[in-house]
């Protein structure tokens, strides 16, 4: 007889199933979807250059309370993959491995903003060239109606993006992926190409920056061993990009 506890032996057979379940309803579902999006900008008779992709949009501008409500559970219900991820983490004992916790909160904070600085610029630069060179569409990141609450649901939606990704792509994929044994190198790259692939929807452009986002981030949690950097550095990259676009885009024809 065994001398592991009886609850932990499916936990060892399970990962493989239980990733492919957390990715279905989370960010593989996402990269299909995306996928699919590109599929049909390509197909239209309008070159993708000159197409726009707009996201953070209002369902119903001219009911704010209705609006606002709708928002909140755009916030609210991509974070329960998020959350099932770290509960089966805790199942298994792995959760406090990935660093997704309030245990070094300055040197996380400090951390994410040297990352979101360092990734942030160049990834602009991809974005415009990427748009000159005709291979992505105008990406308008914030279209709220104008409303008292409209940069308190952009930051919400960025804290969102921040954790799903970070936690579901990053900490729980290295930690399932390497129990399935895969390579270190494999684990990297499927990381990368997952997340290049649910920003598919914006075009070849996106996916490129994502892609190299997707890599750069993946070996600094190898090195760092701590999710929590990585969630503070997409938050400030969504941020500027939601809340400086609201403000910025009335005055600035170019974006």
């Amino acid at each position: 007889m065994s001398d592991a506890p009886a609850a932990s032996q499916p936990a060892l057979r399970r990962p493989g199933w239980e990733v492919l379940l957390v990715l279905g309803v989370s960010l593989g579902q996402s990269a299909v979807y995306s996928i699919l999006s590109i599929a049909e900008k390509l197909s239209r008779p309008e070159p993708l250059g000159q197409q726009t992709t707009t996201i953070n949009t209002s369902v119903t501008p001219d009911r704010p309370w209705l609006d606002l409500s709708y928002q909140l559970a755009a916030i609210v219900f991509p974070l329960v993959p998020a959350l099932l991820a770290l509960y089966l983490l805790r199942l298994t004992g792995d959760r406090v491995r990935i660093g997704f916790d309030l245990t070094q909160p300055w040197r996380d904070l400090g951390r994410g903003f040297l990352v979101a600085a360092a990734i942030g610029i160049p990834g602009l630069a991809l974005y415009f060239a990427a748009r000159a060179w005709g291979l992505n569409t105008n990406v308008q990141p914030a279209n709220l109606a104008e409303n008292w609450w409209t940069v308190p649901v952009l930051v919400g939606l960025a804290v969102m993006n921040g954790v799903l990704e970070e936690v579901v792509i990053v900490g729980y994929w290295f930690t399932r992926m390497a129990q399935q044994g895969w390579s270190v190198a494999a684990v990297l790259i499927g990381s990368a190409v997952i997340r290049g692939a649910y920003h598919l929807y914006q075009g070849f452009g996106g996916f490129v920056g994502n892609l190299v986002m997707g890599l750069v981030f993946g070996l600094l949690y190898l090195r760092w061993k701590r999710v929590a950097p990585l969630v503070v550095a997409h938050i400030i990259l969504d941020l500027v990009a939601f809340v400086g676009y609201a403000l910025l885009a009335p005055y600035l024809d170019w974006l």
